[in-house]
């Protein structure tokens, strides 16, 4: 791997894992608004260590284990900083089994939201859409299906790891669902501010899932991931600090982060079934889906500006 290649899925990384963050940090900026300012320097400080080192650290090597059962964790961390050809090998072996949970998980992550989340629509087909979330149950399960009857033709132990994905996809989206009614009793009930500190670590890991999941859409490089994942997560925070306002301004940004999860996850479902890509197509993806979706939330916003004018 050269220097340009490594440039371009680090920037990539770091890109995706902002735009998929955007609500975390949407949501962090309104609690902390409720804390005095000893707690609020904690959770920026402490909880950017914890954010990157303890979950965006961790979960790679913790997600490579699990594909590679042979070995123990402590193995997989010296073999990430040392690889012999046949590690390397035998992990390479093992990829298809990470992509397609992970795949399947971002696929449903997408159909959720396009299903059966409040949004603001950028195109007529996504109103449209949610208008039947009734049928999301359904589309879902005929993806699963699908997914699992090509497993089974090509490798059965496949069909375990996209149960594992859409295991994962659910429990995760509970949590997500519940995120929106807990931050609304955090902001209108006594609660103390350890409390509020603790549930934003959990939400923060939480929503972590999605960058570190999709980060092997980009590389299976667990160095390159931590770099551009622990860059990203860095920028929230800032945004967390200073932004976050103009970040909600940008109504698509969401639609944007959603299309470019669910396009990676059919990369990656893609790839475990033998097809191969460009290492410049995930990154491509995750720049241009932003450049559009800015684009259309540029316009609003000007859009806005004339109405509120003309008044």
């Amino acid at each position: 791997m050269n220097i340009i290649e490594i440039i371009v899925i680090i920037f990539g990384l770091a890109l995706f894992e902002i735009i998929s963050s955007a609500d975390n940090a949407i949501i962090n900026a309104h609690v902390l608004k409720t804390l005095p300012q000893k707690y609020k320097k904690f959770f920026l400080t402490w909880g950017l260590f914890i954010a990157v080192f303890a979950v965006r650290g961790v979960l790679p090597f913790l997600i490579v284990w699990l594909a590679n059962p042979a070995f123990s964790f402590l193995q997989v961390i010296g073999f990430v900083f040392h690889p012999t050809p046949e590690i390397n090998a035998y992990v390479e072996k093992s990829q298809p089994l990470l992509l397609l949970a992970g795949g399947v998980y971002l696929f449903l992550v997408a159909l959720s939201w396009l299903f059966m989340e409040e949004k603001k629509y950028a195109f007529l087909a996504e109103k449209f859409i949610h208008k039947q979330s009734v049928w999301f149950y359904a589309v879902a399960s005929l993806f699963f299906v699908g997914v699992i009857y090509f497993s089974v033709k090509v490798n059965p132990i496949l069909a375990l790891s996209a149960a594992i994905g859409s295991m994962a996809f659910f429990i995760t989206d509970g949590f997500k669902k519940n995120a929106e009614e807990k931050e609304k009793q955090l902001l209108s009930s006594n609660v103390s501010a350890w409390s509020k500190i603790l549930y934003l670590e959990i939400l923060d890991a939480t929503f972590s899932i999605d960058g570190v999941v999709g980060a092997f859409a980009f590389t299976i490089s667990i160095p390159l991931i931590f770099l551009g994942n622990g860059l990203g997560a860095y920028i929230v925070r800032e945004f967390t600090i200073r932004g976050t306002d103009v970040i909600a301004k940008f109504a698509y940004l969401k639609n944007g982060a959603m299309y470019s999860i669910g396009i990676l996850g059919g990369i990656m479902v893609l790839e475990a079934f033998g097809k191969d890509f460009p290492f410049w197509l995930a990154p491509l993806n995750t720049v241009l889906l932003l450049v559009i979706f800015m684009g259309l939330s540029l316009r609003e916003l000007k859009l806005a500006k004339t109405i509120d004018k003309s008044k």
